[in-house]
């Protein structure tokens, strides 16, 4: 038999079973579905966790269109043996993705939007020729783009149309519900984009005498924007709830199947480390992107992180106070924290309230809630407060390429400091660290404490190297705790052991400096590392002065 293909980028089930791609089996979110028959679901989940494979995956099941050779892609799957695969091909779907949908400007996104509308109603050309008149010259003036089309109604025009076609009520289908409104907040025309979604959404959804379901994925959970004001069929399924928790994301048991499938199950602890350790519900998730490239690539290494990126949130960086970087340090030094997280939320508030950013670090995958989750008396207000941590080392990492490389100078510069670093060179790591340290000030305030914004910026650089080496921080050794260890994976290759100390002046830092180093041996911070049987080990002492800095080593 013909191996299965790693489906990398492949987000059409159609494409997935027919062409012989790998395909973890979620067909029973169907079954969920129609079980629970909400009017209107929004799931939301992080990016490349299988919405828009499953979104389209309901697409093929429930389509009319093509029903029987439809069929035939579920022949296998779970959901062919339920009761209700008596549902498949039984409704006309509407199916929309507009997670492409961006421009620089509303007047751009409007007329990308026109063309996307012309497009879907294009799929359903044929039902024109049984057209009344009225009908016919509305679906004409959208099906060509011309200006007096009703565009912000053209969802459930079409819908009603199919109706009257089909004689049966139509799904709508929507992923990336959120991606333009996010885009438009980020390109400065927010309040355009706002005012066309709402309709474009609620007249499709709350108004609609031709709908059977609606279903919509998407990141954020915008809900107050008014888009699903009035909405009472709404059911909102999200990171936090139980329900549906097992279809977006790979469970520990579909990743050993999968690692044993292509050969790898050897790697199971490694690939555990790296990718697993998101909560959904009350399941543990793997990130089903890292796993595939992981599968193809065979290297450990940040695969979503590094293409997920997030605007929103670089945005809220760029405002953030000192208090979001002490709390990214404990994320970072594997701390868990207690955080408020809201049932919904604007994006105008986002930039306005600095606690939303947790809300929006959680639900964009780069944080995720505790298994240790605290306890809490339901009848308090404060019911929606979770313990929050980062999920594995692979968003470790990418919280220090996020530090190095958008707050602390350029990527360039990084690589330098990193190849000083493990060549030894001490006058070359402290003239870039000098170099980068000017641009990391640019972004805080000179008279506040520094001490942590330091702190925060060192664990980012050796975040950088994460996969070379165990990093820990303000770990008990000897006598009192070091302030960074880098530990080798390979135990005969160097480590690193680093002191921090802020100089009060100037001239008193050249003292700073050797009293950081001497610590590290009167303190014996080398005795857990010496006894892994570490035996060539670089001490650092660095001193800090505003945009200055100082560095010994031995």
């Amino acid at each position: 038999m013909e191996k299965k293909a790693i489906p990398i980028e492949i987000e059409n089930f159609e494409d997935i079973i027919k062409d012989n791609y790998y395909y973890v089996d979620k067909s029973m979110l169907i079954e969920d579905i129609l079980v629970n028959r909400a009017a209107v679901t929004l799931f939301t989940r992080p990016r490349r966790f299988g919405k828009t494979l499953n979104i389209s995956m309901i697409k093929y099941f429930f389509d009319v269109r093509n029903k029987d050779e439809n069929r035939k892609l579920f022949e296998g799957l779970k959901i062919f043996g339920s009761e209700y695969m008596k549902e498949q091909g039984k409704y006309p779907v509407i199916f929309v993705s507009l997670k492409d949908l961006r421009a620089d400007t509303w007047e751009g996104t409007f007329e990308n939007l026109k063309s996307f509308i012309s497009d879907l109603y294009a799929e359903f050309e044929d039902m024109r020729e049984i057209m009344n008149k009225r009908d016919k010259i509305k679906f004409d003036k959208i099906f060509y783009e011309e200006e007096k089309g009703d565009y912000e109604t053209a969802l459930k025009l079409l819908s009603n149309y199919i109706y009257k076609y089909y004689g049966k009520k139509v799904i709508i289908l929507i992923d990336e519900y959120d991606a333009p409104i996010i885009n438009a907040f980020d390109k400065g025309y927010y309040n355009e984009a706002i005012n066309f979604f709402q309709v474009f959404y609620s007249s499709a959804l709350k108004t609609n005498d031709s709908l059977k379901y609606g279903i919509l994925t998407g990141i954020t959970r915008i809900i107050k924007e008014g888009i699903f004001s009035g909405l009472n069929n709404l059911y909102v399924n999200t990171i936090l709830s139980k329900n549906y928790s097992e279809y977006f994301g790979l469970l520990e048991n579909e990743v050993i199947e999968m690692l044993d499938y292509f050969q790898m199950k050897y790697k199971t602890k490694e690939v555990k480390d790296w990718y697993n350790g998101y909560r959904f519900g009350d399941k543990e998730i793997y990130n089903p992107w890292s796993i595939i490239n992981y599968i193809k690539e065979k290297e450990l290494k940040a695969y979503w992180a590094n293409v997920s990126g997030n605007t929103l949130l670089e945005n809220m960086l760029d405002h953030a106070g000192e208090d979001v970087y002490t709390d990214l340090k404990r994320f970072t030094d594997g701390e868990s924290i207690e955080k408020y997280i809201s049932d919904g939320t604007t994006i105008k508030s986002l930039l306005g309230n600095e606690d939303e950013i947790w809300q929006l670090f959680l639900y964009s995958g780069y944080l995720t809630k505790a298994k240790e989750q605290i306890e809490i008396d339901e009848t308090l207000e404060y019911t929606n407060i979770y313990n929050l941590k980062i999920p594995n080392k692979e968003i470790r990492k990418y919280f220090g390429n996020m530090f190095l490389n958008r707050f602390f100078g350029t990527e360039l510069k990084t690589s330098i400091l990193i190849k000083a670093l493990e060549s030894g060179d001490i006058k070359k790591f402290e003239k870039t660290l000098g170099e980068i340290m000017v641009n990391m000030l640019s972004h805080f305030d000179l008279d506040s404490e520094m001490e942590k914004i330091y702190q925060v910026f060192m664990i980012g650089l050796v975040g950088f190297l994460m996969g070379k080496y165990e990093i820990i921080s303000n770990n008990e050794s000897g006598y009192g705790r070091y302030d960074l260890a880098m530990i080798p994976i390979k135990s005969n290759e160097k480590a690193y052991l680093m002191e921090f100390k802020i100089s009060k002046t100037e001239n008193r830092m050249t003292l700073k400096a050797e009293e950081a180093l001497k610590q590290i041996d009167e303190k014996k911070y080398d005795t857990r590392l010496k006894a892994r049987g570490i035996k060539n080990i670089l001490k650092i002492g660095i001193a800090f002065y505003g945009k200055k800095v100082k560095v010994f080593s031995k």
